[in-house]
């Protein structure tokens, strides 16, 4: 595979996994590594297959109870360390269970204390606001006509 066009096919990208992960096994056997041309190929597979990955395989955000608890288990926090975000030990709880909605006040604490993106914990919020802007800018535009 030397090309540089796009990878299109399944069969195209099956063919590009399976030349890098040939490059790969190789690396173990050689203790100065790839030469010029395998590494400048290597590369430039990984970036097709990354795009084609992206393309056919989009991985979307996750829930915001599954980014809570991802952050958690990185930190190696318990719900109790989330009360001073969240509120009482229940209201932690209810969130994690999925029986209360994360408030924006909440959403606020977990992004500035987790670092968790507020699209991820207030997706709806997120989406309102961003259809109330279009919303809006049409009808100014369309004032203007």
């Amino acid at each position: 595979m030397s090309d540089r066009r796009p990878l299109r096919t399944e069969k195209e990208y099956e063919r590009a996994l399976a030349r890098v992960s040939e490059l790969m096994d190789r690396l173990p056997e050689r203790a100065e590594g790839m030469n010029r041309s395998e590494e400048a190929e290597f590369e430039r597979l990984v970036t097709l297959i990354e795009r084609y990955e992206d393309e056919h395989y989009p991985i979307g955000d996750p829930s915001p109870i599954g980014a809570i608890e991802f952050r958690m288990d990185q930190e190696g926090l318990s719900p109790q360390d989330l009360v001073p975000m969240i509120g009482s030990r229940t209201q932690v709880d209810e969130v994690l269970s999925g029986k209360r909605a994360i408030t924006p006040a909440m959403a606020r604490a977990l992004h500035a204390r987790l670092g968790i993106p507020l699209e991820v914990l207030l997706p709806k919020a997120v989406t309102s606001a961003e259809s109330g802007i279009a919303a809006s800018s049409r009808a100014c535009q369309t004032a203007d006509s």
